[in-house]
């Protein structure tokens, strides 16, 4: 599967309604990411469409005074989202030990159902958006486009973290049939890899999905599948600054709206390396101090929400087998 690269923006005019960013959310917790993520689209300028699917029980009523209510509304009016309504997609059951955590995550494939636009950019929203992304929208056309997950051991596993979509009837009739003949264990990330791993166009991981896990490898070699090369050094810096999105993923440390322990963070943020003329180099901690010290305050100015160490609606992500990240593993 050859990476596909990614033009640049045309001088000629683009009909930009014709994309959106999609987002869903099926709780407070992840409706208050989304919107985190909208906000950043809004202060970046991007052109496209921004469309939220929300549960259909929420209301953006002015006259609530539930935090529902007041996020949904701001995301209309402040940040410019098309609101729809969607019944959550969930199944339990499954022998899967994680699987009540991503029961609700077949809710993410409502995305190619959305056959109002002519391409929709799904977006994780335990992630970052770094820098405008609408280039994609312009990629040559294929019914999916998505990124390797580099960090697996197989190399032709996609991530569905970030998925481009050509929104058709077919293709949801394709989605939906697999949702309703999965087994347990097998979610959003599953199913597109078994219908599209064979047949999808690549978008390069690098740039467009960057793991924050990345910043805690202790050694330059271990950097090679972010790369993609065996000759170029790891600066965390300069990979920070060429990026574009970037995903929370740092098991054990917890999701960045669950507060960590101090004993947590100090057992797995990154190390400090001995830098040029044997100084100290603290760089990647800092930077990945810092992407838990900005999701906070933006959690708390874009939601007026606090980081929780325990909520209902905050459940911890756990590993999820052969998909999920362990930088140290």
């Amino acid at each position: 599967m050859p990476t596909t690269p990614v033009p640049p923006l045309p001088d000629s005019d683009v009909d930009w309604s014709r994309y959106a960013y999609t987002q869903y959310a099926t709780n407070t917790a992840y409706l208050c990411n989304s919107v985190m993520l909208f906000e950043t689209l809004h202060r970046l300028g991007s052109k496209a469409d921004r469309l939220l699917m929300y549960p259909s029980n929420m209301k953006a009523d002015p006259t609530s005074d539930s935090t529902e209510s007041k996020l949904l509304l701001k995301a209309k009016e402040q940040y410019n989202v098309k609101l729809a309504p969607i019944e959550v997609q969930h199944r339990g059951g499954g022998d899967h030990s994680t699987s009540a955590t991503w029961a609700d995550s077949y809710t993410k494939l409502l995305a190619f159902n959305q056959t109002q636009y002519d391409r929709v950019l799904s977006l994780d929203s335990d992630s970052t958006v770094l820098q405008p992304m609408d280039e994609l929208f312009l990629m040559p056309s294929a019914p999916v486009a998505m990124p390797r997950a580099y960090w697996l051991t197989e190399e032709s596993t996609l991530s569905s973290q970030l998925v481009l979509i050509q929104p058709t009837e077919q293709e949801f009739a394709r989605i939906q049939k697999a949702i309703d003949s999965a087994k347990g264990g097998e979610f959003d990330m599953e199913i597109v890899n078994q219908l599209y791993g064979k047949d999808c166009m690549i978008i390069p991981h690098r740039r467009y999905d960057l793991l924050t896990g990345e910043f805690r490898k202790p050694e330059a070699k271990d950097h090679v599948h972010y790369l993609g090369n065996d000759y170029e050094m790891w600066d965390p810096e300069k990979m920070l600054k060429e990026a574009k999105f970037l995903h929370f993923s740092d098991w054990p440390v917890p999701k960045p709206w669950l507060a960590a322990s101090a004993s947590v963070l100090e057992s797995h943020q990154p190390k400090c390396i001995e830098g040029e003329g044997g100084k100290e180099d603290c760089r990647a901690r800092d930077l990945w101090l810092g992407f838990y010290r900005d999701f906070k305050e933006r959690r708390k100015n874009v939601c007026d929400i606090q980081v929780n160490k325990r909520s209902e609606e905050m459940q911890e992500i756990r590993p999820r087998g052969r998909y999920e990240y362990d930088p140290l593993a």
